[in-house]
């Protein structure tokens, strides 16, 4: 394998090698549960995914790490305006990242901790960096000397002197304004846990750096997120841990954000698209499909237009496969073309090797037509193979959903019997009814295709 990934901490696409071979070591930055997700949210959860995939079918075993944030300001802030305690929205909202995950068809992680239940491997952090010179307590508080740490800023390629105060903490008198908070005091009403500093809660930078090293080791591949996290999350989650000793991640790999209106999506934007709300008007395959095909360092704006485009993407490598099914019977993924794993090797280009995938479909429906059943076969073989690793095979999310596809065999039966009818229409000449049965069918959410093989139908949106 000759996997190269963009590193953002050397700025440079490298050769990424493994700490310990045949394994990788992976840690992402989840999510903070204080409200459901939209998109935007879990475009990193499918950028890991795609490697995760990529890396196993290239023959590594995976261990991924991706975190639960479930104590932070903003989920205390979140409890505070609905009238109902911090944990319950955290769970309620944890519930719902997990079910957007499940609908987009992601693997579980390796483990999934929460932050809350790490709370001794972070002041065992705090002690360690306190003895060695790089944190303090101050009045309860506990904050990380970044003029203690040399590298400070390394990651995110600033100066120390050109940034901005930390704006995790309100106190003033810290020995830089830039000193970030390990551990907070305890509030009055605020969640808080015992330590030798006294009570209180911890830092959001604090609880990654923990986890990942709990989970990881003090050594891993590649800590990855959003490029929002770059700083200071990530840059505080370094020094942190490097100051403390240990060697952390070997290299740092950052999605970019999905934007309307070129703005990043946000709730203070007012433009946030809940995952739940978004695959009621598409298949969660679809979106899946969507969200993944962009490269994974370049901006994606989301639209209902663009949205529309790619699922009809996707239908048309669909349609082959059903297509290629129906002809020629069941076939198992066969191999990976190369030119689709030199794509993928290269920094995960997920474009580049889609291109080879609708060559192939291609290639597949003229053969197809032609009568050459061994190369459709071949070439159907191939684009399962390819849309596995992308987990985006059609004939895998049949199996997978079952119900999700509507009751295939019943659904089938019912639009067999629909189509009989409006093909008598049509011998009729009723050419009123049977566009009538066909707009019928299309808004229960059922498109209609003709092909060479007689008229094909899949489902455009799940109910």
């Amino acid at each position: 394998m000759s996997l190269r990934l963009y590193d953002t901490a050397t700025r440079e696409v490298r050769t990424f090698e493994p700490l310990i071979p045949g394994q990788v070591s992976m840690y992402l930055c989840g999510a903070t549960v204080q409200a459901p997700p939209h998109v935007g949210h879990v475009r990193s959860g499918l950028v890991f995914d795609i490697l995760s995939r990529w890396l196993k079918a290239s023959g590594y075993e995976v261990t991924l790490i991706r975190n639960v944030t479930d104590i932070d300001d903003k989920i205390l802030a979140r409890g505070e305006e609905l009238g109902e305690p911090w944990w319950s929205v955290a769970m309620r909202n944890e519930r719902a990242f997990t079910a957007a995950y499940d609908a987009l068809g992601c693997i579980p992680p390796t483990y999934e901790p929460r932050a809350t239940g790490h709370i001794t491997e972070m002041v065992e952090l705090m002690d360690r960096l306190i003895d060695d010179g790089h944190a303090y307590v101050h009045e309860g508080d506990v904050y990380f000397d970044v003029r203690s740490f040399a590298e400070y800023g390394s990651l995110s390629g600033q100066r120390l002197d050109d940034m901005q105060p930390a704006s995790d903490s309100a106190v003033t008198d810290k020995r830089d304004p830039r000193d970030f908070a390990l551990w907070k005091s305890a509030k009055p009403g605020e969640p808080s846990w015992p330590t030798p500093w006294g009570r209180g809660r911890p830092g959001w930078h604090l609880e990654c750096s923990a986890m990942a090293t709990r989970y990881l080791g003090p050594a891993f591949d590649i800590h990855g997120g959003g490029m929002d996290l770059l700083f200071p999350h990530h840059e505080n989650e370094i020094a942190q841990s490097r100051a403390a000793g240990d060697e952390f991640a070997q290299l740092w790999l950052h999605n970019a954000w999905v934007t309307t209106s070129g703005e990043k999506m946000s709730k203070s934007l007012g433009n946030s698209l809940l995952v739940s709300e978004v695959i009621q008007r598409v298949r969660p395959v679809e979106l899946r499909y969507y969200l993944g095909s962009a490269h994974y360092r370049s901006m994606l704006e989301f639209s209902d237009e663009a949205m529309s485009e790619s699922a009809a993407a996707y239908r048309r490598i669909e349609g082959f496969l059903r297509r290629a099914v129906d002809r020629l019977g069941e076939m198992p993924p066969g191999p990976l073309p190369p030119a689709f794993s030199d794509a993928m090797d290269d920094d995960l280009g997920v474009p580049q090797a889609l291109a080879v995938v609708h060559d192939t479909v291609r290639s597949g429906n003229a053969a197809l037509d032609s009568g050459d059943e061994a190369t459709a076969r071949a070439r159907a073989a191939e684009v399962r193979a390819m849309m596995s690793v992308l987990g985006l095979d059609p004939l895998s999310w049949e199996d997978r959903d079952g119900d999700a596809y509507g009751m295939h065999d019943v659904i089938d039966a019912l639009v067999q019997a629909a189509l009989a009818d409006r093909a008598q229409a049509r011998e009729d000449r009723d050419y009123a009814a049977a566009d009538a049965i066909r707009d019928r069918l299309a808004a229960a959410g059922i498109a209609l295709e003709d092909t060479p093989d007689g008229v094909r139908w899949s489902l455009t949106r799940e109910h």
